[in-house]
Parts: C-alpha cells; structure tokens; sequence
C-alpha cells in the first residue's frame, strides 16, 4: 500500500507537469498537418461513421436498442471506447518511447500514462459534448441518472492510469507485450459492446454474465446507464464491488512492478 501511495502522490504533485505535457504533446502530434488539432475531432467522427454503416445500416438494420436510436446509443459507446482503446495503447509505450526525454528533465517516470491518458480527453469531452446534442435532438433530455456519467468518468480515468501503468512497465519489459496488447483490444471491441449489444447477441447466459466482468463493458454500460437513464450505481453493486477489486489488485501490481523495475528502464532499452 506504501508503494500506491507513493505513486499517487507523484501524480498529484506533478499535475501541473502532467497538464503541460500533454498540451505539448497534442501540439507536437499535429504540427504541420493543413487541419492541425482538428484531426482530434475529424478522426473519431470518421471512425464512428463508419461503424455506423457496418453495424447501425448493415448489422442491425437501423432498429433501436431498448428504446433508443441505435446512432445514439452507439455513440455513447463509441466515444467511451476510442477514448479508453487510445489511451490504452498510448500508454502502454509512453515509457520505452519518451525514456530519453525523461533521463534529461526531473520529474517521475510514473506521469508518463497520465500524460497520455490527459492529452487524449479533449477528444473525449468533444465527442460526449456531440452524444448530448444527438441525444437532444432524439428527444433525450438530462434526468438525475446524468450525474453518475462523473461517477463513471472517475472510473475510467482510476482504471485506465493503473492498468497504463502495469502495461508501460511491461511493455518496456518485454517489448512483444505491446503488440500482444493491441491483438488483445481488437478481440475486446467485439466483447465490450461500444457497437452492439452483448446481451441481444445469441451468447449463453452464462458467457454474458462473463462479459459484463470486463471493465470496459462496465464503463461502457454505465455511461449509457447515465445518460440513457437506465438505471442507478447501487443497482449494480455486484459489479461495482468486482470493478474497484480488480483495478485495486491491478493497481498494486502496476505500482509493485514499476517501482521495482523503474530504476532499470534504461537498461532495458
């Protein structure tokens, strides 16, 4: 617990490095492109129109999901997923890619995912900000389940810095992780439900419950649960219980693993 702590800390005293960086880094990615940061937005509208032919049109033929336009309900889904895949592979070669950059400036190799995981949430704020003005213009209007979308929020970001941090110490550990890693969220987008719906799927009973364990559906659904106004948290305190156990058991072995190892980074690469 001493190493989680020592951890959080560095995050909460190099916030302000954190926020800088990430500026920086967004700035960098799209220097000399004709449309500059509006790739930010261009590129996940395009990816999300895309799906939208091939499961909204195709797939599912245009038929609502519990009641509501697949567009929207998908793009809930959508935003949540591209959101947490980026962040998820960004983090995971935040260290091996930057560990030079590191060696020259002070600050803690630990900020590294969150650097990654804030450049990416302007995205992430831009496109929820457009699932709620789709969701307006279907005659969805905000109720008191649209405050548990910060609950879920504060979620996300928990389990994406804890599992960025266990999957950058790895990946620098053994560089075939990352690509392990990637192989493993193309499987994943197909069983954490960002374009259809796991529980309509012709699934055994018993697999479904399965897939509802997975962290990202957990997210993905309760993002929907708040701003589709399904249900309440406490309605789910069995998974909720399964997700805080799993991102503390993640947690304490990504701080374990890079605390013991952090001082080595160099010799590895």
């Amino acid at each position: 617990m001493n190493e989680l702590k020592l951890i959080i800390n560095e995050q909460i005293n190099n916030f302000g490095i954190t926020r800088r960086m990430s500026e920086y880094e967004n700035k960098a990615t799209f220097q000399g492109h004709y449309l500059g940061m509006a790739w930010q937005i261009l590129n996940p509208l395009i990816q999300i129109g895309t799906f939208y032919l091939i499961f909204g049109v195709g797939v599912n033929a245009g038929r609502d999901v519990d009641g509501v336009p697949f567009f929207a309900w998908m793009l809930i889904g959508m935003s949540c997923w591209l959101f947490m895949n980026s962040s998820i592979t960004g983090c995971s070669k935040s260290i091996y890619t930057q560990i030079g950059m590191v060696s020259k400036m002070k600050f803690p190799i630990s900020i590294l995912p969150a650097i990654n995981i804030t450049s990416n949430l302007p995205t992430f704020f831009v496109m929820i900000g457009v699932s709620i003005i789709v969701l307006f213009l279907f005659g969805i209007y905000p109720t008191i389940y649209w405050l548990q979308a910060f609950y879920y929020f504060f979620c996300m970001i928990v389990f994406l810095y804890f599992l960025g941090l266990l999957n950058a110490t790895l990946s620098t550990l053994v560089r075939d992780y990352h690509m392990i890693l990637q192989s493993i969220l193309r499987i994943l987008f197909f069983l954490s439900g960002p374009v259809w719906n796991i529980e309509e799927r012709n699934f055994p009973e018993f697999f479904i419950h399965i897939l509802e364990l997975n962290p990202i559906h957990f997210i993905i659904n309760g993002f929907r649960d708040a701003l589709l106004s399904r249900q309440f948290v406490f309605e789910q305190w069995n998974l909720n219980f399964f997700f805080w156990t799993l991102v503390m058991f993640i947690a304490i072995i990504g701080c374990h693993l890079h605390l013991k190892f952090r001082a080595k980074f160099v010799d590895f690469l």
